[in-house]
């Protein structure tokens, strides 16, 4: 697939033919929601046919990670026609063919820092979703203060061992492969002895135990690593200077919260939304309404914001310490929407047998987006001292 070569108008062109014809019917009612995302990997169970082929297509024309250099099985696209990208698929309600945490943060990483080797190996397994990754930074005593990682690798010659504990490493159970922060000089300061490691989930001594949420939900873990090798071609970077490139992934996290904390509406309007989950005689509330408006353009601007940063690091600005501007406001805007959500429905929305389903379970979960990816006052101390410029 050329694509990269044409001109706009060109590009949006083919990119509609194609899309009429290998994005299924099925594929095509703008659901991205925890039930209905495609997260790929070895133990992946599609929930349909059309969700497998859509994946396959996707991926097969490098549309899955379009940004990514054809080379290793993106397209190559530009900044510009990847804005038509997502354009074309908003214009058909199509649901995203893959998404997972290889392509929003693990594989910006190894673009940036990777050797050849490591990229020809990764970068392709993650475009055809054939890996799932998990993420091993916060440990027990070192969450929002991750420069204070512990979990220790130990130099055996021709392989790490490694021993420590990560906690809240989100679908570490599903996860075929881990990315991780550990430490590889005990004596040196905090932010120089780290390492950033990728270790295969599978590996001798390597545990799991998922911890259960307000919501029902599993989908935080603690990861346990005894004694476990791991070969020392898997350090991404240089030994002891992991913390650069723990610091690059935290940007693309945070932006990746940010473009991402939809909720329910998955980039419909949030009045619409409402008035399909409780009918149009809650919205006869002037109130509620009024609400709905006012999160509807809180989500534009952020929307906006978050295209002009995207932008300038496009033009070598990078995006910094604003990804925890980006990351708060996309956190609250998604716990917003689902207040909004849990009020339109009434006291019938607490009932998760009943017409509203799981949204009172998701409307717990969302509080979780407080908390991961850095916590919301972790964010606005990032926000009043490297933004604003304001004392400590």
């Amino acid at each position: 697939m050329s694509w990269a070569s044409q001109n706009p108008e060109s590009f949006r062109q083919s990119l509609r033919s194609w899309l009429d014809t290998h994005c299924p019917q099925a594929m095509r009612d703008g659901l991205n929601t925890e039930a209905t995302i495609c997260w790929g990997g070895k133990n992946w169970q599609f929930t349909s046919e059309d969700q497998k082929l859509w994946m396959q297509n996707a991926a097969s024309a490098g549309l899955t990670a379009p940004r990514w250099p054809a080379a290793y099985g993106g397209t190559g696209l530009s900044r510009e026609q990847e804005k038509i990208y997502l354009e074309e698929l908003a214009r058909i309600d199509a649901r995203m063919p893959l998404l997972s945490f290889g392509i929003w943060m693990l594989g910006p990483a190894l673009l940036a820092f990777g050797s050849e080797a490591q990229k020809q190996k990764y970068l392709p397994q993650i475009i055809r979703g054939e890996r799932r990754w998990c993420q091993g930074y916060s440990e027990p005593g070192a969450g929002s203060d991750l420069a204070g990682v512990q979990t220790k690798a130990e130099d055996m010659g021709d392989h790490y061992l490694i021993n420590g504990q990560k906690i809240w490493t989100s679908y570490a159970d599903k996860a075929d492969w881990i990315f991780a922060l550990v430490r590889t000089d005990r004596d040196a300061p905090k932010h120089k002895g780290i390492s950033f490691i990728l270790i295969d989930m599978e590996s001798e001594g390597v545990s799991t135990r998922p911890i259960q949420l307000i919501s029902g939900d599993s989908a935080f873990c603690e990861t346990f690593f005894d004694n476990v090798k791991v070969p020392k071609e898997n350090v991404v970077g240089e030994v002891n200077k992991g913390w650069d490139i723990a610091k690059y992934l935290l940007t693309h996290e945070r932006k990746m919260i940010s473009g991402n904390n939809q909720g329910l509406t998955s980039g419909r309007p949030l009045g619409a939304v409402l008035a399909q989950t409780a009918g149009e005689e809650r919205l006869s509330d002037a109130s509620l309404r009024a609400a709905a408006m006012e999160c509807e353009i809180d989500a534009l601007s952020v929307g906006l914001t978050l295209e002009r940063y995207k932008d300038q690091a496009e033009a070598g600005a990078g995006v910094g310490d604003a990804s925890a501007m980006l990351k708060y406001m996309g956190t609250e805007l998604n716990k917003q929407r689902y207040e909004l959500m849990m009020s339109a429905g009434g006291s019938e929305a607490i009932d998760t047998e009943g017409a509203h389903g799981d949204l009172a379970m998701d409307w717990l979960r969302s509080k979780a987006n407080s908390i991961e990816g850095g916590t919301s006052e972790v964010m606005l101390g990032i926000i009043s001292r490297r933004i604003l410029g304001l004392p400590g």
